[in-house]
């Protein structure tokens, strides 16, 4: 009868265990993938900036595509007005190719 309950103790400890791992790997691999499309937005961004002189982008909404590390992410920079014409609000959006958002970057740009 011991045994069977130290079997039964040891089976309830193994699947928790099982458990824990599996969402240790879930929690790792979202991690990669938030990360690279952070980076995906930060570059979109960085490349309104690099121009000389900075772009100074149009209001309205700019799809875009990113590869990292042979994953492709879908984006979208949606710039908007802000009550200084000398400014635009731009959030860049970052997406799976399954539609999940992943992450969203959000900047301000001069127009000088």
């Amino acid at each position: 009868m011991e045994v069977l309950v130290a079997l039964a103790v040891v089976a309830v400890t193994l699947g928790a265990g099982l458990q824990a791992a599996a969402a240790l790997t879930r929690n790792a691999q979202r991690l990669g993938e938030v990360t690279e499309a952070q980076w995906c937005a930060d570059n979109q961004i960085t490349n309104l900036r690099l121009p000389e002189p900075p772009a100074f982008p149009g209001v309205g909404d700019i799809d875009f595509q990113c590869e990292q590390f042979d994953r492709l992410y879908l984006g979208k920079l949606v710039v908007r007005p802000t009550p200084n014409p000398n400014f635009r609000r731009i959030d860049a959006q970052v997406r799976d190719v399954d539609g999940v958002p992943l992450v969203t970057l959000s900047t301000v740009i001069g127009r000088y």
